[in-house]
């Protein structure tokens, strides 16, 4: 008996209990939507995650922020041109990122009545470029008393008039910017102010959520900086400061306070990181964050689609109830089948592509109707979270989705289900006898 003639025969006896195999196919279709849905739960807030992880971080990037035994004053590690040139010569390094900051937290930038308290770098401006540091405005400093200032910066400078704070308004390119660092002189604070010209605003960071307030200035004013607080990094020493720690603060060197090491790929980070740690380096990486967050997630979906499976094999009871009647309902038909030399494996194969039909019509409905709640969902949800919590969201959030491997994994599960479902009534199938199936009389 050939295929096509297998799948009219099925067909034909479907039609005759079109109301039951219906039935059926809509629990089916039911117990794979909810598998679907279920899962994509999973799926759905791990690429939330994975997405505002990937948004806020650089997944290509190995943050260095010291070196084991060496003598930054805060965390007891220093980098320096040699740290640099240890990392530029990593085959898969990308470009290294430098950064020296200042660590005087009463310094406070003034530009005429305004003031911020914006944060001061010394950065590499080729190797910024290379990570795809761009202006909004403005051009790269030329003097050593230019500056290039972070995107938020203008937000940050205010006055108070009258008693209530008033924000600056305008472009600040070409404004003259003031630093004043204080530092204690045999317990007497002096302070001494560093004047910067204003060339260039970094543009908006793509990042979600950062806020780039900074103020990049040079190499040699950094230098004019730590030569009046006679510190590294410009350090505030205390009078209320042990001697021990005043001592380590002026004989500190100064050195980057942190490295940005960029791979050329995101398969190289690891192998970086490896070796810098090795090397006994601090170093982290975005990445790391990434595979516990798909450990967990794998652990969740996993669960989800234990749990989704139940609906799926409780349909399964439907399909095996259709198929057991069906053996009783055409016992003439098989013994008909088996006086004209039809084999039991023929008949039971009728039955199985009976049951694996009901299977996959029942998937494929599932499948389009979890598409649409999934869909719904995911259009509904900030409406929801806006009227029951009188809330916005800030960020997007994807409650539910549905990659094309879940909706692989849920239709095989279903087929394999069904089959299963059918096997036993085709195994009863091919036991009948034939003269009693004649007769009728089973």
């Amino acid at each position: 008996m050939k295929f096509k003639d297998k799948f009219q025969f099925v067909q034909e006896n479907m039609r005759k209990n079109r109301s039951r195999v219906f039935m059926t196919i809509l629990a089916t279709a039911m117990g794979c939507a909810f598998l679907m849905v279920l899962a994509s739960v999973g799926f759905g807030l791990q690429e939330t995650i994975i997405k505002d992880v990937t948004e806020n971080d650089v997944v290509t990037e190995v943050e260095v922020y010291g070196k084991e035994g060496s003598g930054h004053p805060d965390a007891n590690t220093s980098l320096t041109n040699e740290d640099v040139t240890y990392f530029e010569g990593i085959e898969s390094v990308k470009t290294v990122v430098r950064r020296k900051q200042l660590e005087n937290w009463e310094a406070s930038y003034a530009l005429g009545e305004y003031n911020s308290n914006a944060q001061t770098r010394v950065v590499d401006y080729p190797s910024e470029i290379e990570t795809g540091f761009t202006l909004s405005e403005g051009r790269m400093p030329e003097a050593s008393n230019e500056v290039v200032v972070g995107y938020h910066m203008v937000e940050t400078l205010s006055k108070i008039e009258n008693g209530e704070h008033e924000e600056f308004e305008g472009s600040i390119l070409g404004k003259e910017l003031t630093l004043n660092v204080p530092q204690y002189f045999e317990e007497t604070r002096e302070s001494k102010d560093f004047t910067f010209t204003i060339v260039g605003v970094a543009s908006e960071p793509t990042r979600q959520h950062s806020y780039d307030n900074y103020v990049n200035i040079s190499e040699a004013m950094m230098n004019d900086i730590e030569a009046y607080t006679g510190t590294a990094y410009g350090s505030l020493i205390e009078p209320s400061m042990p001697e021990e720690r005043i001592n380590e603060l002026k004989n500190a060197v100064s050195a980057y306070s942190y490295l940005g090491v960029y791979a050329n790929n995101m398969e190289q980070v690891q192998g970086i990181l490896d070796q810098a740690r090795d090397d006994g380096y601090h170093a982290y990486s975005p990445l790391e964050q990434l595979k516990e967050i798909n450990l967990l997630f794998a652990v969740l979906k996993t669960g989800l689609l234990f749990v989704g499976t139940i609906a799926v094999i409780i349909a399964s009871i439907g399909i095996f109830n259709t198929m057991s009647m069906a053996v009783t309902e055409r016992t003439q038909d098989i013994g008909i089948i088996k006086a004209i030399g039809g084999s039991p494996k023929m008949i039971k194969s009728l039955f199985l592509m009976e049951s694996a039909y009901i299977g996959i019509v029942g998937a494929l409905i599932g499948t389009v109707a979890a598409y649409i709640i999934s869909y719904g969902v995911n259009m509904a949800l900030p409406m929801v979270i806006e009227m029951v919590f009188n809330e916005e969201m800030g960020t997007e959030v994807m409650l539910s989705y549905i990659p094309w491997s879940l909706t692989v994994i849920c239709v095989g599960i279903s087929l394999i289900v069904a089959i299963l479902s059918g096997l036993k009534p085709a195994a009863k199938a091919t036991r009948i006898d034939v003269l009693k199936a004649l007769r009728r009389d089973i």
